[in-house]
């Protein structure tokens, strides 16, 4: 370990596990560059601490540790019982020769993909051990946790592949569903989902080559429907009491909710939910209703997961997938005290993913407070910007 501080940000290869991380040491404040891959974790404010420079106490995720090497020794192993269509992806998944450089599925993202599969298709005792949280609800939750600007979206492409092409291919098979529910955040998000639609036009199953050419015909056998969280909206027979109005109509009843929801899709059964941005899904207990927590975000969270509850109860959701790059839900207290979703199967951090060179380098914005020049009224560093500012959006050369 070389004790420094840091001279460079990328260190590690996008397409390959870490194989560096920069580690802080509280003691001497500096930054000392590691061997090995960082553990799987987040950061917290220090309690104590009222100095700005500090980055915080990192809090380890236990469960991706535990699962993290297991998922690598069953990668290295070569994927023992997965099914011929998941063996056929996970090949055209890692062949670098298939792929021009645009369309290589960063790592992150393939072991995101890997942990996924492990926990459904790897031989039980692969599994001994291991146990995924629920997050109190009825259907299983299941959440990869990835920076944003890490590759969530083509994960999303590549569970949906997976999905139906097993069942397409194994219709007996019940770890498998080819009706998918992709929930959005907002209609902005909504609209860039669309390309998780097969037969729509950029489709990422065509553009990032999710699938091999010989299985694009049976993929359009799924259905794919993204809708906005505000679909989802459902109101009790008590909150109905309270309205000052002549409609006397009661609640929907399961049934008439999920024909609403799903329109073309509610004739089908077992379901699997795509949630995206999922730390507005949380699920409201009396705690949280008793805490100081903005009434709007309980009020999305219960609409939210309150809506899949319906949908599971008239249809069956066979599992949930969940994808945030801030997977936690408001405690009402102070935010180092949110709570971590406990489902968090796989993790690609913020750090990690600077030191990948997946995300933009942060930058230490440096101020001035002195007057401007009185003629032009321009800052004194101006000059500065004006020598640079012809280079501050070309697009980077292959070397660099």
């Amino acid at each position: 370990m070389k004790s420094s501080g840091i001279t460079h940000l990328i260190i590690n290869s996008p397409f390959a596990e870490p194989k560096r991380h920069w580690l802080y040491q509280r003691e001497t404040q500096k930054f000392s560059l590691k061997e090995g891959r960082r553990p799987a974790g987040y950061v917290i404010a220090s309690e104590s601490s009222k100095s700005f420079d500090d980055p915080g106490r990192f809090i380890p995720i236990e469960l991706v540790n535990q699962i993290r090497p297991r998922v690598q020794a069953w990668r290295e192993g070569g994927y023992a019982g997965v099914t011929g269509i998941t063996r056929r992806l996970l090949e055209h998944w890692n062949d670098p020769e298939q792929r021009d450089s645009s369309k290589r599925i960063f790592f992150c993202g393939l072991e995101a993909m890997e942990t996924l599969i492990w926990l459904t298709e790897a031989p039980a005792s692969e599994r001994v051990g291991i146990t995924i949280p629920s997050d109190g609800g009825v259907f299983q939750r299941l959440c990869c946790k990835m920076a944003t600007g890490s590759g969530k979206t083509v994960v999303m492409a590549m569970v949906v592949a997976w999905q139906v092409l097993n069942k397409v291919a194994y219709p007996q098979d019940d770890r498998y569903a080819k009706h998918i529910f992709i929930v959005a955040p907002g209609l902005t998000v909504k609209s860039r989902l669309q390309v998780l639609v097969p037969s729509g036009p950029g489709n990422y199953y065509d553009e990032f080559s999710v699938v091999p050419a010989g299985l694009r015909e049976q993929l359009r056998q799924g259905k794919v429907l993204v809708r906005n969280w505000h679909i989802l909206n459902w109101e009790t027979d008590e909150k109905l009491k309270k309205r000052r109005s002549v409609d006397k109509r009661g609640a929907k009843s399961d049934e008439a909710y999920v024909k609403e929801v799903l329109g073309e899709m509610a004739i089908a059964r077992n379901i699997v939910v795509i949630n995206d941005e999922a730390h507005h899904a949380w699920r409201v207990n009396p705690e949280s209703k008793k805490a100081k927590i903005d009434r709007a975000l309980i009020e999305e969270a219960t609409k939210w997961v309150g809506g899949l509850d319906r949908i599971h109860s008239a249809r069956r959701i066979l599992r949930c997938f969940d994808f945030s790059a801030t997977p936690f839900s408001p405690s009402g207290k102070q935010s180092s005290e949110e709570a971590l979703f406990g489902w968090i199967v796989s993790d690609f951090g913020l750090n990690d993913a600077i030191e990948a060179g997946l995300v933009k380098t942060p930058r230490i914005v440096v101020r001035t407070n002195a007057i401007p020049d009185a003629a032009t009224y321009k800052d004194k560093l101006y000059h500065i910007y004006d020598h640079v500012r012809d280079d501050l959006n070309r697009k980077a050369e292959p070397h660099e």
